[in-house]
């Protein structure tokens, strides 16, 4: 639903990938439609003109509205927070924000599908380890982690949108 509130900012963006079995597109967006413009007022009106800008839901914590002021500095922490430290080393991620989005988006993809397969063999693989209430535990760590980093995928896709020149406007 986040991506209901999407606007194409830039000239020249390609179609929506396809959508893999989840609604997901290979690099871990929402392939929802929506990218149409809803309501007549943009995010970006509020650099000037004292309005405050719309964020939809979802939008992480402590990531400022895109067109404050150093907003793509606390999406670049963002970003590089959603990734291995060792992605803090490479200098193109950390001068090129939209890079480093892709790479953010691929490394937590790649985490929820791990998350997704240890889920789906929690029960069987540890059943003769240990306890059943040991068993029904780690399976609702496993599932409280998807939860998480769902949040933190949609969160990605959100601020490499916003990156990417979309706007956000609230839903009539």
């Amino acid at each position: 639903m986040a991506q209901d509130f999407r606007e194409q900012g830039s000239p020249g963006r390609g179609p929506v990938s396809p959508q893999d079995t989840h609604g997901r597109t290979p690099d871990g967006r929402s392939g929802r439609s929506g990218r149409e413009v809803r309501g007549g007022r943009t995010a970006r009106q509020g650099a000037g003109g004292g309005a405050r800008p719309f964020l939809p839901p979802g939008w992480p914590s402590g990531v400022l509205p895109p067109g404050a002021e150093d907003w793509e500095q606390s999406a670049t922490a963002f970003l590089l927070d959603c990734c291995p430290a060792d992605f803090r080393g490479y200098p193109v991620l950390r001068r090129h924000p939209v890079v480093l989005a892709q790479f953010a988006a691929q490394f937590v993809a790649g985490q929820v599908r791990a998350s997704e397969d240890g889920l789906a063999r929690a029960r069987l693989s540890l059943r003769d380890q240990v306890e059943p209430p040991v068993v029904e535990e780690a399976v609702r760590t496993w599932q409280e982690e998807l939860v998480r980093l769902r949040a933190v995928r949609e969160g990605i896709a959100l601020v490499d949108d916003a990156l990417r020149g979309m706007a956000f406007v609230p839903r009539l």
